[in-house]
């Protein structure tokens, strides 16, 4: 009898602290090789694209399916989001399917949360940072939220194109996190007063001089995932401590990566470790507070099924949802 979760249910119980502790451990095994994490399938029907994303996590008793579709018509066509996503967790030792739930949600937030990871492993440790973050959508709030876990933030700025996008970043961060967020007038005046860079828009095209970043920043890259589309410069990759996700995934998915590559700029070596090398102690983090440290993320799996394992149990604890018979 499985469990049905709605969006409201998920967000009922999924917090952002919660969520980078098991984002964490699913990097750590990854890195250890409890985890089991095929290449995610993708078919192509006339309108639109779906994505499989299956995982396993041997250590957490984590097992699931994320299905992701984008279908562009739908908002005109049939009145529907372009993006829409479910996860199926199974039962390890049955495999049966014990939970369907919305993961919509669920995306954004462990999104951020691999954020969280990487700023607490690598970022400095100073007090009273101050973060900038480039887009003011969904994405961009939870990459706010996430840095904010984990480091003493005294302020925040945020860039958008959309005035309006900005205002609403505003309101609902600076109600929900109790932080002065700033409006910047430029992605210049991000890099000159920002110690923690989220980069989190739409854009195919860099966001800004990887030459005017200062020493000392740490950036979380999410917004690029395609071989032909980049938020981050040469000169910036060039210059920064990378670690990637996942090797694969940087070099198969992410122009960010992939453009400078071909530049010949950076060879693959450039990638110093996967973030779960980091959180295991299998490859050092930051060295001194000069450098610049990045953090590529693609978006794995491993990150959907911790996550939901996680709302899974919360709910069942909290009596949340709905139990249909099969």
């Amino acid at each position: 009898m499985p469990l049905l979760l709605s969006r409201d249910d998920v967000i009922k119980v999924l917090e952002m602290k919660d969520c980078i502790q098991v984002v964490e451990q699913a990097f750590a095994e990854l890195a250890t090789g409890t985890a089991v994490l095929p290449l995610r399938t993708s078919i192509t029907p006339p309108d639109g694209l779906a994505l499989y994303m299956p995982a396993y996590l041997k250590e957490m008793g984590a097992l699931a399916c994320k299905v992701v579709t984008v279908y562009k018509n739908n908002p005109t066509k049939h009145g529907m989001p372009t993006v829409i996503g479910k996860v199926l967790v199974q039962d390890p030792k049955t495999g049966d399917v014990i939970c369907i739930m919305d993961g919509g949600y669920l995306t954004a937030v462990r999104t951020g949360a691999a954020s969280g990871v990487a700023t607490k492993y690598l970022a400095r440790e100073s007090s009273d940072q101050v973060a900038g973050i480039f887009g003011a959508g969904v994405q961009a709030q939870m990459q706010l939220w996430a840095v904010a876990a984990v480091r003493n933030l005294s302020k925040a700025y945020v860039y958008d194109i959309s005035s309006e996008a900005v205002d609403r970043f505003m309101n609902e961060m600076g109600d929900k996190l109790h932080l002065e967020i700033i409006r910047a007038e430029s992605t210049d005046e991000i890099l000159e007063r920002c110690d923690l860079l989220c980069t989190a828009t739409s854009s195919a095209d860099p966001l800004f001089e990887g030459s005017r970043v200062r020493k000392g920043a740490h950036i979380n890259g999410i917004g690029s995932h395609t071989p032909g589309a980049r938020e981050l410069d040469t000169e910036i990759i060039r210059r920064s401590t990378l670690v990637a996700d996942s090797y694969e995934a940087c070099l198969s998915e992410a122009g960010d990566i992939m453009i400078p590559i071909e530049e010949e700029a950076i060879d693959k070596s450039h990638m110093k470790a996967e973030l779960g090398e980091v959180v295991t102690g299998k490859r050092p983090f930051r060295i001194d507070d000069e450098e610049i440290t990045l953090f590529k993320s693609n978006g794995l799996a491993i990150q959907d099924v911790a996550t939901a394992k996680l709302v899974y149990d919360k709910a069942v604890a909290a009596k949340i949802g709905t139990n249909v018979d099969l």
